[in-house]
């Protein structure tokens, strides 16, 4: 109540602490402060509106709805422009907020475009561009306002309103808008142009029927004066649409070629040479990209000399038709300087050489039907086509994990069976690359880091299933197929914390529990977990090995080994578990062993062996190939209607089910997606080898909420097919 602004704005946030840990006390701050109207202090006001607003966000993520009245309330009854824009912000920023309930505050925000303060109107842009993210016909009725930003004196906000209007423009006014750009783009640094190039990216994708004109403009830029990561934007930019936007290939790449023709970023140039390399002979002709290659083994460094000689070798490899004109180019350049070129060419002309003589190319008659014309492409079993085109079946990083993994498992170096690929242990994709599928990342986005910076290196895998090759009693299993992440048995504030992490073998399941004693005067002895098999039809318990000694503060693991049924199908198994053990009495000082010691059991959570456990997540380099290889018959379909409220929710669940890795970037629910059905690739490595595709579509269904799953899985075993499909629950 006091009349000093900055004694109010004080005295809330001490109150705030005070009652930070109270729930319910923060909630009566914030309506005994909204209702009172007691408050002067816009710094105090503000932050009641963030009070408030950290209340809703808490209750949506709990599952409560309650109304934002607090906030409107503040919001029409403040004079200050700092208090009405936190009120608008925070509104914009409701979780599961609906577009008709943002009005009010886009409103506000749509009078603040026009403010003589650039604070204001920066502020205001950023949060309608962040809306526009996710609403952007809300933000669209700002259009007039944001498009006389465009000429604003200062570069941020000009950026934002260009951004903005992209994300918000309708596909009539596409040409417009790109006319205004084009000459704010030539003024701005490129730190600016990077972000406006990102924004035309994603029009592209809304708007895919004017890719031509917005390719166009992209590759103009490509052209002017520009740093490596302007220009490294645009080429990933056009790389991204042309994965995205088939459409968009044969016109992209003529633009890519006439850029390198005048490239002075060999990163780039290397990029650009392999993307033709893989996308080039298979467009309607090919030949025409050829010349653009072989200039850069006239002219290039080394470097980019020999991503040219690998190039044309893609093309002699996939087009029998150029391998005589394409032979005479790359024997031209065995002479090289360079070794690394040298040695390309030399492998390139034995392989395609060795192919021709056994695969001759007998050119049609002149005259002849052009339907009856035979495909230009390679014959079964053509040598070159497989040496120069096939992909490794993993990455050399996968490859170098996968043979540690070999190595560290028990009696494989004393093995006389050869080493191939077929024999290496499946390694699952790493968290990082899991991380990045799921939140629908690039796999050809290059690295951002500028050069010259120390990069943080990337720790090494861990071997979850080393400690179990460390028993001698468990050596006869084998191989570890997988190792699930650890599961929390018990709660972590209790006396006795429980985790447990399932290693998979091809017979058996390892359960290793990891124990921590938090209780001081006490030693854990003679440790198991006892685990109940009996409604088990698919599993049940052939050994566990106890653990002695575990005292204050330690952690250690006992171990129970799961025998499966091979004749049976796998489905999902649950088990009680109980943890019980000898507990010995000891000083907490000493250690020494004092009183009597006594059978002690402790009940743990359920623990469940689910048939995605049995699922490695693997990616695979190309989905579409790969599915049309795997064929259809071993396919199931089925259809599922599944309650979730929110598509991001049912995607997440779907892939939670299956357990397998989700590919080209179909992770991710695009923002605006304007209620479209979303695919899902996915893909994995079942504990049999067999390698598992799976296509499903969800989509929304009606106002009421729930989801319609639509799902197709391929492998070459209609029953591993079968289980993968009864995952969905």
């Amino acid at each position: 109540s006091s009349p000093n602004e900055m004694v109010q704005f004080h005295a809330m946030q001490l109150l705030y602490q005070i009652k930070s840990h109270d729930r319910l006390g923060v909630s009566k701050l914030v309506q005994q402060f909204s209702e009172r109207n007691s408050l002067k202090s816009p710094l105090a006001l503000v932050l009641l509106i963030r009070y408030a607003a950290k209340l809703l966000h808490d209750d949506a993520a709990e599952g409560r709805t309650q109304g934002w009245i607090p906030i409107l309330g503040v919001q029409s009854q403040a004079k200050s422009e700092m208090v009405v824009y936190e009120a608008a912000r925070a509104i914009c920023n409701l979780p599961q907020i609906e577009p008709q309930e943002l009005s009010s505050a886009i409103s506000v925000l749509q009078l603040f475009l026009s403010s003589p303060k650039p604070t204001v109107r920066f502020a205001s842009i950023r949060t309608l561009a962040m809306v526009a993210i996710m609403h952007p016909r809300v933000v669209a009725k700002c259009n007039e306002d944001l498009e006389a930003l465009i000429g604003d004196s200062n570069r941020s906000i000009a950026t934002l309103a260009i951004t903005t209007l992209l994300k918000t423009g309708s596909e009539n006014s596409v040409d417009r808008l790109l006319k205004q750009i084009s000459a704010f783009l030539t003024d701005i640094a490129d730190e600016y142009k990077i972000t406006v190039v990102r924004s035309l990216q994603q029009l592209c994708l809304t708007y895919p029927a004017k890719h031509r004109v917005l390719v166009g403009f992209l590759s103009n830029f490509l052209r002017e004066e520009g740093g490596f990561d302007f220009k490294r934007s645009i080429v990933d930019s056009i790389v991204a649409l042309i994965r995205s936007v088939p459409e968009t290939t044969e016109s992209s790449l003529l633009h890519l070629c006439e850029f390198i023709e005048d490239c002075e970023f060999t990163m780039l140039s290397t990029q650009i040479l392999h993307l033709l390399g893989d996308l080039g002979p298979g467009t309607s002709a090919p030949a025409r990209y050829i010349r653009f290659i072989y200039n850069r083994v006239i002219l290039e460094n080394s470097a980019v000399r020999a991503a040219a000689v690998s190039a044309l070798a893609k093309f002699a490899a996939h087009c029998p038709s150029l391998r005589t004109s394409v032979m005479t180019l790359l024997r031209r350049s065995l002479n090289d300087e360079d070794d690394e070129t040298r040695d390309r060419a030399a492998i390139a002309v034995s392989v395609i050489d060795d192919a021709m003589v056994k695969f001759p190319y007998i050119a049609p008659a002149e005259d002849a039907d052009p339907d009856e014309v035979p495909e230009d492409k390679p014959a079964d079993g053509d040598t070159a086509a497989y040496i120069l085109l096939d992909a490794l079946p993993m990455s050399f990083d996968k490859l170098e994990r996968s043979l540690k993994a070999y190595v560290a498992t028990p009696t494989t170096m004393s093995s006389s069976e050869p080493v191939t690929v077929d024999s290496l242990p499946v390694v699952e994709d790493t968290a990082d690359e899991i991380a990045r599928a799921m939140s629908g990342g690039d796999a050809l986005e290059l690295d951002t880091a500028p050069l010259g910076s120390v990069l943080e290196e990337k720790k090494a895998p861990v071997d979850a299933a080393a400690v179990v090759y460390d028993i001698p009693e468990l050596a006869s299993l084998g191989r570890a197929f997988r190792s699930s992440v650890p599961v929390q048995l018990t709660e972590s504030e209790t006396e006795y914390v429980v985790q447990c992490v399932k290693h998979i073998f091809a017979n058996h399941v390892v359960l290793q529990f990891i124990v921590q004693n938090t209780i001081e005067e006490q030693r854990l002895d003679n440790v198991t977990v006892v685990i109940d098999d009996s409604e088990s039809e698919v599993f049940n318990v052939s050994g566990e090995i106890a653990v002695d000694g575990i005292t204050y503060g330690e952690t250690k693991n006992c171990f129970t080994v799961l025998e499966r049924n091979g004749e049976a199908p796998l489905s999902p198994s649950t088990f009680t578990c109980e943890l019980r053990f000898l507990v010995v009495q000891v000083d907490p000082a000493t250690g020494e062993e004092e009183g009597d010691s006594f059978e002690e059991e402790y009940p743990l959570e359920d623990l469940e062996v689910s048939t995605s456990d049995f699922m490695a997540k693997v990616s695979v380099p190309d989905f579409r190939k790969s599915w049309e290889t795997v064929g259809n018959s071993s396919e199931v379909l089925e259809k599922f209607a599944l309650q979730f409220k929110k598509m991001e929710d049912a995607v997440a669940a779907v892939i939670d089910f299956l357990g397998m890795q989700p590919c080209d970037g179909t992770g991710a629910v695009k923002p605006n997606a304007g209620g479209k059905p979303h695919m899902l690739h996915l893909s994995g490595v079942f504990v049999t080898g067999q390698n598992v595709l799976a296509r499903a579509q969800i989509a929304m269904q009606g106002e009421n909420g729930g989801v319609v799953l639509k799902i197709a899985v391929r492998s070459e075993d209609e029953q591993i097919s079968r289980m993968v499909a009864d995952c969905i629950r």
